[in-house]
């Protein structure tokens, strides 16, 4: 039984692929506003927002616990409006060997869809595959999508 995996999931989004990469990308800091129940805080550690290399600290909420991850964005490609993080500290890794979250939002119609990619190395076969993580980023991203479009 293999303890690596990858997990995914897409949500249709009325946001421009643009707009909602511009906010993961760039503005992660303002997710704690559009989904407070979720997303408590979001704090820059090292370098700056939007740029390759930098840290960046998510205190977040799940299975209605308070969490912290850190996470360095390792890749950003504006073109195929991408980002990927890589978990270097936090709550996850007390279950996961390594842990790496990539974005792609990509346009469709007058709106967009957004591409999660969890991959992932379980410490031990007993550990579950992190399939909460998909649930979460269906919601936030549709919490987002209602912020930047105005929709209800």
């Amino acid at each position: 039984m293999s303890l690596a995996g990858k997990l995914e999931t897409d949500v249709e989004l009325k946001a421009s692929a643009q707009q909602f990469h511009e906010v993961l990308c760039s503005r992660p800091h303002h997710i704690s506003n559009v989904s407070p129940s979720k997303i408590q805080g979001v704090q820059l550690h090292q370098g700056e927002w939007g740029k390759e290399g930098s840290v960046i600290i998510w205190n977040y909420v799940s299975d209605g616990k308070a969490k912290v991850l850190k996470e360095q964005v390792e890749k950003i490609d504006p073109v195929k409006n991408s980002v990927t993080y890589k978990v270097i500290e936090g709550d996850v890794l007390n279950e996961y060997k390594s842990f790496k979250i990539t974005i792609q939002v990509t346009p469709k119609g007058t709106g967009s869809v957004s591409h999660w990619t969890y991959e992932y190395e379980k410490l031990h076969p007993g550990i579950s595959h992190p399939e909460k993580f998909l649930q979460f980023a269906t919601e936030l991203s549709r919490e987002i999508d209602s912020h930047l479009t105005g929709a209800k």
